[in-house]
């Protein structure tokens, strides 16, 4: 299994200088990946959730690529309506090409209904508009002369360059929990990436997964991955609420791997901790003690 860590570019954590040395603290730490989140705008009703600062997702992960030389660098995920899906391809392209090919391009349709409208990105047409997004982008990244016309995006008769180092593009791992998430892992995605999901919940997923792989006819479904809030308990330390609803993994060290290792056992290949921290010192203090105590004992 490897593990990955949520860099806080939102909520109280999130400075310049915090972002910068967590996500180097975590490639000292061996790590395999940095994360961020992505907001545009924060509508007032969502700032106690979210916080009133958020650093753009695909800036920060270039501001840690230029610091940093071996870890992945991945979105937790992209809104990919809430841009232009050229745009976005050239910013994903480019960084993937400046950071030797560490992208991990998470993505999502989107949740947030009043974000979406004051970005002119029409909340009931998320779906769809994910879907053709994802798809331009992929023709983009791929052909040597790309060309696309869908209903909201045009375009031929162009240059692409550079293209993402990666081949035929950086992996897609798709957020979500739903049925039209589950559909659109299925059909483009190299990974499904949900949140806080229990083992079941996991086990469900993966089984319709594997349903809707073989209908589409290909061979192995997406690997499955997590993004989990997560705390290493000190000794009489009680687990803290979870961020996003659903389950916490929050235990002492041993009891931890424990429950790690039964996601593992299930077949969750990659897991995002999002440690649930007071302070800057706090996390990286529980970076530290789960790199030194957990990590090692999960089986």
């Amino acid at each position: 299994m490897q593990f990955g860590v949520w860099i806080p570019n939102c909520r109280h954590l999130a400075t310049a200088e915090v972002i910068r040395s967590t996500a180097l603290r975590a490639e000292q730490l061996g790590y395999d990946s940095v994360w961020v989140s992505d907001h545009v705008i924060v509508p007032n009703a969502q700032v106690p959730r979210i916080g009133a600062c958020i650093y753009d997702p695909l800036v920060t992960l270039a501001v840690i690529a230029g610091a940093s030389e071996r870890v992945r660098l991945g979105t937790t995920v992209l809104i990919v309506p809430y841009r232009n899906p050229v745009v976005t391809a050239k910013m994903i392209s480019s960084l993937d090409a400046l950071s030797g090919g560490r992208v991990i391009v998470g993505i999502g349709a989107g949740w947030l209904a009043e974000e979406s409208a004051m970005l002119g990105a029409p909340f009931e047409e998320r779906g769809p508009m994910t879907d053709e997004y994802l798809a331009a982008m992929q023709e983009l990244w791929s052909s040597p002369a790309p060309s696309f016309s869908g209903k909201y995006t045009q375009f031929d008769a162009l240059q692409f360059e550079p293209k993402p180092v990666q081949k035929p593009y950086p992996p897609i791992w798709v957020g979500g929990h739903g049925r039209a998430s589950l559909r659109r892992a299925a059909a483009a995605g190299a990974a499904w990436h949900p949140i806080n999901h229990s083992v079941a919940d996991i086990q469900s997923g993966h089984a319709e997964l594997k349903r809707l792989s073989a209908a589409l006819g290909r061979s192995h479904p997406p690997t499955i991955t997590l993004r989990n809030d997560t705390r290493v308990l000190r000794l009489g330390e009680r687990a803290p609420m979870p961020l996003h609803g659903g389950r916490v993994l929050a235990a002492e060290p041993n009891a931890l791997a424990d429950q790690i290792s039964e996601l593992k056992a299930i077949g969750v290949e990659h897991l995002v901790l999002e440690f649930l921290a007071a302070d800057s010192t706090d996390l990286g203090e529980q970076m530290t003690v789960f790199a030194e105590k957990v990590r090692g004992r999960v089986l």
